[in-house]
Protein backbone atom coordinates (compact mmCIF):
# COMPACT_ATOMS: atom_id res chain seq x y z
CA UNK A 1 0.00 0.00 0.00
CA UNK A 2 1.04 3.31 -1.15
CA UNK A 3 0.75 6.40 1.62
CA UNK A 4 0.37 9.59 0.73
CA UNK A 5 0.84 12.97 2.22
CA UNK A 6 -0.20 16.29 3.01
CA UNK A 7 2.58 19.03 3.44
CA UNK A 8 2.16 22.00 5.39
CA UNK A 9 3.79 25.40 5.57
CA UNK A 10 3.93 28.83 6.05
CA UNK A 11 5.58 31.18 3.96
CA UNK A 12 5.83 34.97 3.83
CA UNK A 13 5.57 36.87 0.07
CA UNK A 14 8.68 35.63 -1.68
CA UNK A 15 8.14 31.95 0.06
CA UNK A 16 10.51 32.77 2.91
CA UNK A 17 9.92 30.10 5.70
CA UNK A 18 12.05 30.30 8.45
CA UNK A 19 15.50 32.49 9.52
CA UNK A 20 18.01 30.67 11.74
CA UNK A 21 15.54 27.57 12.36
CA UNK A 22 12.92 29.78 13.61
CA UNK A 23 9.66 31.26 12.13
CA UNK A 24 10.13 34.86 11.71
CA UNK A 25 6.78 35.82 12.76
CA UNK A 26 4.39 35.07 16.03
CA UNK A 27 0.49 34.20 14.84
CA UNK A 28 -1.07 32.35 17.11
CA UNK A 29 -4.26 31.66 15.14
CA UNK A 30 -1.64 29.52 12.59
CA UNK A 31 -0.63 27.57 15.13
CA UNK A 32 -4.14 26.70 16.74
CA UNK A 33 -4.67 25.85 12.91
CA UNK A 34 -1.92 23.83 12.58
CA UNK A 35 -2.81 21.82 15.46
CA UNK A 36 -6.66 21.43 14.73
CA UNK A 37 -5.17 20.42 11.02
CA UNK A 38 -2.36 17.79 11.95
CA UNK A 39 -4.19 16.28 15.07
CA UNK A 40 -7.42 15.88 13.67
CA UNK A 41 -8.80 12.55 12.60
CA UNK A 42 -12.42 11.04 11.50
CA UNK A 43 -12.25 7.65 13.07
CA UNK A 44 -11.09 7.43 16.87
CA UNK A 45 -9.23 5.00 16.90
CA UNK A 46 -6.61 6.27 14.35
CA UNK A 47 -4.35 9.23 14.56
CA UNK A 48 -2.07 11.70 12.12
CA UNK A 49 1.13 11.96 11.98
CA UNK A 50 3.94 14.64 11.18
CA UNK A 51 7.08 14.25 9.46
CA UNK A 52 9.84 16.72 9.92
CA UNK A 53 13.51 16.78 9.63
CA UNK A 54 15.80 16.77 12.56
CA UNK A 55 16.41 20.76 12.24
CA UNK A 56 12.19 21.01 12.32
CA UNK A 57 12.03 18.70 15.09
CA UNK A 58 15.14 20.95 17.07
CA UNK A 59 13.14 23.98 16.44
CA UNK A 60 10.08 22.59 18.67
CA UNK A 61 10.40 24.00 22.09
CA UNK A 62 10.94 21.10 24.59
CA UNK A 63 8.09 21.43 26.27
CA UNK A 64 6.09 21.22 23.11
CA UNK A 65 7.66 18.04 21.94
CA UNK A 66 7.09 15.66 20.71
CA UNK A 67 3.58 17.45 19.38
CA UNK A 68 0.52 16.15 21.27
CA UNK A 69 -1.83 13.53 19.65
CA UNK A 70 -0.07 12.85 16.59
CA UNK A 71 2.51 9.98 15.69
CA UNK A 72 5.99 12.72 15.61
CA UNK A 73 8.70 11.35 12.43
CA UNK A 74 11.81 12.66 12.39
CA UNK A 75 13.94 12.34 9.54
CA UNK A 76 17.97 12.14 10.06
CA UNK A 77 21.19 10.56 8.50
CA UNK A 78 22.52 10.43 12.06
CA UNK A 79 21.74 6.77 13.43
CA UNK A 80 23.11 8.12 16.66
CA UNK A 81 20.52 10.50 17.09
CA UNK A 82 18.66 10.45 20.05
CA UNK A 83 14.45 10.95 20.28
CA UNK A 84 12.27 10.11 22.97
CA UNK A 85 10.37 6.84 23.39
CA UNK A 86 7.21 6.85 20.75
CA UNK A 87 8.73 8.95 18.71
CA UNK A 88 9.83 7.49 15.45
CA UNK A 89 13.73 7.97 13.93
CA UNK A 90 14.67 7.18 10.22
CA UNK A 91 16.55 8.19 7.68
CA UNK A 92 14.26 9.03 4.79
CA UNK A 93 10.87 10.44 3.77
CA UNK A 94 10.73 6.60 1.50
CA UNK A 95 11.40 5.10 5.67
CA UNK A 96 9.27 7.13 7.16
CA UNK A 97 5.90 6.02 4.69
CA UNK A 98 7.20 2.48 4.76
CA UNK A 99 7.06 2.43 8.48
CA UNK A 100 3.72 4.15 8.56
CA UNK A 101 2.02 1.41 7.68
CA UNK A 102 2.32 -0.52 10.40
CA UNK A 103 0.27 2.15 12.30
CA UNK A 104 -3.19 2.94 12.41
CA UNK A 105 -2.47 6.42 10.95
CA UNK A 106 -5.39 8.83 8.77
CA UNK A 107 -3.25 11.68 7.17
CA UNK A 108 -0.03 12.12 7.31
CA UNK A 109 1.97 15.79 7.12
CA UNK A 110 5.20 16.50 6.69
CA UNK A 111 5.81 19.62 8.74
CA UNK A 112 9.06 20.58 7.50
CA UNK A 113 12.25 22.32 6.94
CA UNK A 114 13.37 23.37 3.92
CA UNK A 115 15.54 20.63 2.55
CA UNK A 116 12.18 18.25 3.31
CA UNK A 117 9.54 20.35 1.45
CA UNK A 118 11.81 20.41 -1.68
CA UNK A 119 12.00 16.48 -2.00
CA UNK A 120 8.05 16.20 -1.07
CA UNK A 121 7.27 18.58 -3.42
CA UNK A 122 8.80 16.59 -6.11
CA UNK A 123 7.24 13.69 -4.65
CA UNK A 124 4.49 11.78 -6.60
CA UNK A 125 2.63 10.78 -3.13
CA UNK A 126 2.10 14.83 -2.01
CA UNK A 127 -1.74 15.16 -3.04
CA UNK A 128 -2.37 18.37 -1.20
CA UNK A 129 -0.17 21.59 0.14
CA UNK A 130 -1.90 23.52 3.58
CA UNK A 131 -0.52 27.18 2.65
CA UNK A 132 -0.65 29.84 5.63
CA UNK A 133 0.30 32.65 3.49
CA UNK A 134 1.75 35.63 4.92
CA UNK A 135 1.20 38.86 3.30
CA UNK A 136 4.78 40.30 4.46
CA UNK A 137 7.88 40.17 3.94
CA UNK A 138 10.76 39.11 6.61
CA UNK A 139 14.43 38.71 6.02
CA UNK A 140 14.67 34.70 5.98
CA UNK A 141 17.34 32.35 5.40
CA UNK A 142 14.65 29.31 4.47
CA UNK A 143 12.93 29.23 1.14
CA UNK A 144 10.06 26.98 -0.58
CA UNK A 145 11.11 26.01 -4.00
CA UNK A 146 8.86 27.91 -6.85
CA UNK A 147 5.75 25.15 -6.94
CA UNK A 148 2.64 26.58 -7.52
CA UNK A 149 2.23 26.09 -11.10
CA UNK A 150 1.94 22.57 -10.13
CA UNK A 151 -0.75 23.05 -7.83
CA UNK A 152 -4.17 24.38 -7.96
CA UNK A 153 -6.31 26.44 -5.62
CA UNK A 154 -8.60 24.82 -3.97
CA UNK A 155 -9.50 27.07 -0.79
CA UNK A 156 -8.89 30.51 0.14
CA UNK A 157 -9.91 31.79 3.31
CA UNK A 158 -10.62 35.07 4.52
CA UNK A 159 -7.52 37.10 5.48
CA UNK A 160 -6.64 36.94 9.59
CA UNK A 161 -5.04 39.97 11.06
CA UNK A 162 -2.60 39.44 13.81
CA UNK A 163 0.05 41.30 15.26
CA UNK A 164 0.10 43.42 12.68
CA UNK A 165 0.10 41.20 10.10
CA UNK A 166 -2.32 39.47 7.55
CA UNK A 167 -2.52 36.03 6.22
CA UNK A 168 -4.86 33.67 4.60
CA UNK A 169 -5.18 29.77 4.60
CA UNK A 170 -4.63 28.48 1.35
CA UNK A 171 -5.22 24.68 0.33
CA UNK A 172 -3.50 23.79 -3.10
CA UNK A 173 -3.87 20.24 -4.95
CA UNK A 174 -1.70 18.80 -7.32
CA UNK A 175 -2.94 19.12 -10.95
CA UNK A 176 -3.61 16.22 -12.42
CA UNK A 177 -0.55 14.31 -14.64
CA UNK A 178 -1.30 15.50 -18.42
CA UNK A 179 -2.51 19.19 -17.41
CA UNK A 180 -0.39 21.21 -19.55
CA UNK A 181 0.04 23.72 -16.56
CA UNK A 182 1.21 21.00 -14.26
CA UNK A 183 5.01 20.83 -14.55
Amino acid sequence: MVIDFDIVVAADRKRGIGKEGRLPWHLPGDLKYFRKLTSTTKTGSYQNAVIMGRKTWESIPLKHRPLNDRLNVVLTKDADYKVPNGVLKVASLDDALELLQDFPVETCFVIGGGQIYDLCLRDYRLRKVYLTEVDAEFDCDTFLPDYERAFEEIFQSQPHNENGLSYKFRILRKKKEGDPDAS
